[in-house]
């Protein structure tokens, strides 16, 4: 009786949603999701096939390809920019100790 309800059972189209955002935010598989989640896994595939092909694109989130080239190219520039703020800067204020310079009182 119980395995009948389970059948039946209807989620709302928010839930669905939700759930196939869990699975494209987290990276987790869908099989992890629905074992939080407690629905079955044929569910949460169609789901998330439907809302793939709804967007046309078959990519989660649904980005173009030219979409996905622009942030591409805009991550490899902020990784550029991280790299060169990683770089110890150049300081006056230092100066290589020389010997010459210690003195001993």
């Amino acid at each position: 009786m119980g395995s009948k309800n389970n059948r039946n059972k209807r989620y709302t189209e928010e839930f669905e949603r939700d759930a196939i955002a869990l699975v494209d935010s987290t990276g987790r598989t869908v099989t992890e999701v629905v074992r939080d989640l407690g629905v079955s896994p044929e569910s949460l595939r169609g789901w998330y096939k439907q809302a793939r092909a709804d967007r046309g694109t078959g990519r989660p989130g649904g980005l173009s390809s030219e979409e996905l080239k622009e942030l591409r190219k805009l991550a490899a520039e902020q990784a550029k920019t991280i790299e060169v703020l990683r770089k110890p800067r150049p300081s006056s204020r230092r100066r290589a100790i020389d010997e010459r310079d210690v003195r001993v009182h």
